[in-house]
Parts: structure tokens; C-alpha cells; sequence
């Protein structure tokens, strides 16, 4: 836990204007300042922000707090992380605490966070020099602006080349960066190091600060594995991290919809399309922490998947991470490509028109879920329909928003011809008390003022 003493003291350290006006740009309106809010669509400025209260409202939405949830609100970061993002603008360490290493916390990674940016400025430095990897990237399509805005980068072939950017290669801690692999060979009593990643196309993997956290590479020509992934590290943990997150949240907020795609290639061919709300997740199915984060960006998450039976499977894993993590007003869907196309191939052959149109398809996780479950049963006899039912519960019953999960039980009972009283006896509602209640929907005005929005109207 970071102690409450230093998050106060922090608090007093920063200004409220500074730290808004960073990512929306504020303008003086008497005592405070204004803008159009951030986190809602709207065209007549309802955002306020008081340097007098060190406190920001949005009279449209709702949305309040200080300077802290400004940023888990804006950057989709944790507490904890936005604390240390909070308290590196203005140079105060924060207090070393017991728990998981964070990516966010470089304290915690002494020397690692600069480390990773000498290997970041190496391997783009490398990029310039390979005609084979500039050619490979031009091949795709992707051009120098691009290119850059990902930071991309070029590993060359050989056992050691990070020896030239690191003058203690051989004995320093470089191994807790993930870069060098140490192995010891049999008969020797001193272990070889050698760097991870060789002959490969770098993408840089960064948190939600910018700090470059990861890499991931990419082979040129045949080899495998084709993509080759930074290991776990005091820096890294892979079911926490997106790739392309930190260049895609602008368009995630102006979109309020995220696309999750599941290579690298992909997010950066769709960032040349103009397709910019593109993450990718990190060599790992899709995990609680990945949704969560995605949905706290955005209304919208929409996973795109080759067509193929490893595209539908693991579509059906990010099918059961986000029942549990979904909420009413909250939408995830699945968008299927032909079996012969992934991403990056699908908007170079269809361009930015046709790929956005593909999305507008894109199966609402409820209709994907039913679907799936009918597809593998009889429907047309009482037993499909049992086993349909049978195979549905232990789904449906994860579901916790509670208008979401009413409405599937109703299309569950219409599948299996029955009446919607019935279902409630093979599959009970959660919510019982809630029935015939929607919830609110995501980011609704709030009615009653809150205490800090009464300040604000002083």
C-alpha cells in the first residue's frame, strides 16, 4: 500500500490545471477553467475544472474527482499507477511497497525502465542501417511516419550484438530486462550470454506512461517462431499489458470503441489504414485485466479474429473473460474475418472503408454465445434443446450485468420453446430483486449533485 500521507502531500504538490490541461486543452472561464468533457461526446463545453478546489466536474456526465482520477479515469490506469504517474511530473518518489512488481512502478525496477529505452534507441538505430528489414516493412505497407509512431525497430542476426549499447553486457543485470539469455554450457562453469531477440523486426511494447516495458519480434524470412515475445519481468506481465495501447487511446476516446486485434502487424497495418483504436494482446489468450482495462477506455470493445477454427477459439476464451467483467451499457462483440484473412491483409486488400463496414457486422457477445452454444446441438429436438440449455447455464449465470443477463434468459427460453417462467427454474436469476429494473447506462448523468460539483457552482 503507497501511505496516505504521500498521496496527500502529492495531491498538494500538483496542480489540477496542469495535469487536465496535459491531455484536454482547458480554457479560463472566470474562477476555473473549461473544455468539452473528455469523456463523453458533446458539443457546448460542460467540463470544469477548479484550481481553487483541485477538483474537476462535468456537469454533462458526471464525471468527477482530483487529480488522480483524473488519470485512471483519462489513461484507464490503476490507482496505484496513476499515483506514480502523478508523482513523477513533479519528482517525488514514491514510498517502496510490499506486493507485485507493477509495470508502471520503475521504482520498484531500478536502472531497468532506462535500460529498456538504450535497447529501444539501438534497435531503431539498426532499423536505418537494414535495407532487409526496411524492405520487409515497405512490403507491408507500412510507411517511415508509421513506422516511427510505434517506435519500430530491427534486431540484427548474431549472438551479442547488445554488447555495443551495453558496456556491462556481460555482467551487468541486463538478464531482468528479458533482452540476453543466459546458458550455461555442459563441462563450463561460467554461463554464455546471448541476446534474445536476433534477426527480427522490433515492436516496442510501452505502458500507459510511454515507458517501453517489452518487445515483441518479429522474424524476417523464414524462421521460428515467427513472433518472439519479451519474457515476464519486474517490468512486464503479459495478461496486464496491450500492445499499441498507449498510441491508440486518443482514437479510442474520440471513437468510444476499441478494436482488439491479435498480432502486432495487425495494429500497426491498421494504423497505416486509419484505423488507429487497434490494440493487439500480448501472445496470451484475453484476460480479466485486458478487458477491464479496455472497458474503462471505452463503450465499445470489439475483438477481431481470423476466421478459422484457432480465430473461434479463441474468440470463445474472450467470450468467458467478459461475461463476468461486462456491465450494462457496456458492449463487446466479435467481429469473424474470412478464413484466408487476418487484419492486416483484410484492410490492404478492402482498405479503411470496408474494414469499418466489416465491424459495423460484428456479433454483440450475447448473439455469439447463442449462436455457438445451437450450432453444436440438435435444436430441432427436445434433447438439443436440453443439452442447449444445460450447456448455457454455468455461462449465463457468470453474467453480471443485470439487465444483460434477463434479456439472454427471455432469448434462452424463445430457443428452447419454452414459457419465460419456466427458464427460472432451470437457470435462477441472479438479480431477483432487480427484475423488471434496467440499469443505468454507462457514463449517465448523475441527478443528484455531488459534493464536489456543489463546490464547483460556488
Amino acid at each position: 500500500m503507497i501511505p496516505q500521507e504521500f498521496i496527500q502531500s502529492l495531491l498538494g504538490r500538483v496542480d489540477i490545471v496542469d495535469v487536465v490541461d496535459r491531455y484536454v486543452k482547458l480554457k479560463k472561464a472566470g474562477a476555473n477553467f473549461s473544455a468539452c468533457c473528455p469523456f463523453h461526446n458533446e458539443k457546448t463545453p460542460s467540463f470544469t475544472v477548479s484550481p481553487s478546489k483541485q477538483f474537476y466536474h462535468c456537469f454533462g456526465c458526471g464525471a468527477h474527482g482530483n487529480a488522480i482520477g483524473f488519470l485512471m479515469e483519462y489513461s484507464g490506469l490503476a490507482y496505484p499507477e496513476a499515483i506514480r504517474a502523478l508523482a513523477e511530473t513533479v519528482g517525488m518518489p514514491v514510498p517502496e511497497s510490499r506486493g507485485r512488481p507493477d509495470s508502471a512502478g520503475a521504482a520498484e525496477a531500478p536502472g531497468l525502465a532506462a535500460r529498456m529505452m538504450d535497447a529501444l534507441a539501438y534497435y531503431r538505430a539498426e532499423l536505418k542501417k537494414s535495407k532487409a528489414a526496411i524492405d520487409y516493412l515497405k512490403g507491408r505497407g507500412l510507411s517511415g511516419e508509421v513506422a516511427a509512431r510505434y517506435g519500430l525497430g530491427f534486431a540484427p542476426d548474431g549472438w551479442q550484438n547488445l554488447e555495443a549499447a551495453y558496456g556491462d553486457y556481460a555482467t551487468g543485470p541486463l538478464k531482468d530486462t528479458g533482452l540476453v539469455i543466459d546458458s550455461e554450457a555442459e563441462g563450463e562453469r561460467k554461463s554464455r550470454r546471448y541476446d534474445r531477440f536476433r534477426n527480427r523486426v522490433m515492436f516496442p511494447i510501452l505502458d500507459a506512461r510511454g515507458n517501453v516495458i517489452g518487445f515483441g519480434g518479429r522474424v524476417i524470412g523464414e524462421g521460428e517462431p515467427k513472433y518472439l515475445n519479451s519474457p515476464e519481468t519486474p517490468l512486464f506481465e503479459k495478461g496486464r499489458e496491450l500492445y499499441g495501447l498507449y498510441q491508440a487511446r486518443r482514437a479510442i476516446r474520440d471513437a468510444n470503441q476499441v478494436l482488439v486485434v491479435e498480432g502486432y502487424m495487425d495494429v500497426v497495418a491498421l494504423a497505416q489504414h486509419g484505423v488507429a483504436n487497434a490494440v493487439a494482446t500480448l501472445g496470451t489468450a484475453t484476460t480479466p485485466f485486458h478487458l477491464a482495462k479496455l472497458l474503462k477506455l471505452a463503450d465499445n470493445v470489439v475483438f477481431c479474429f481470423d476466421g478459422d477454427n484457432a480465430g473461434r477459439k479463441a474468440a470463445w476464451r474472450a467470450l468467458e473473460v467478459g461475461l463476468p467483467v461486462l456491465t450494462d451499457g457496456k458492449v463487446v462483440s466479435f467481429l469473424f474475418l474470412p478464413p484466408e484473412d487476418d487484419p492486416d491483409t483484410f484492410v490492404r486488400r478492402e482498405g479503411k472503408k470496408g474494414f469499418l463496414k466489416a465491424v459495423e457486422g460484428a456479433k454483440p457477445i450475447s448473439q455469439f454465445l447463442l449462436a455457438e452454444l445451437a450450432s453444436n446441438v440438435d435444436m430441432g429436438t427436445e434433447e438439443g434443446r436440453a443439452r442447449f440449455l444445460a450447456q448455457a447455464r454455468p455461462l449465463v449465470v457468470q453474467i453480471e450485468a443485470p439487465a444483460l443477463a434477463t434479456m439472454v434468459r427471455r432469448r434462452l427460453a424463445e430457443l428452447a420453446r419454452l414459457a419465460p417462467e419456466e427458464i427460472e427454474g432451470l437457470i435462477p436469476s441472479k438479480f431477483p430483486e432487480r427484475r423488471g429494473r434496467m440499469a443505468p447506462a454507462a457514463r449517465a448523468v448523475r441527478k443528484s449533485a455531488s459534493f464536489e460539483s456543489k463546490l464547483l457552482a460556488r
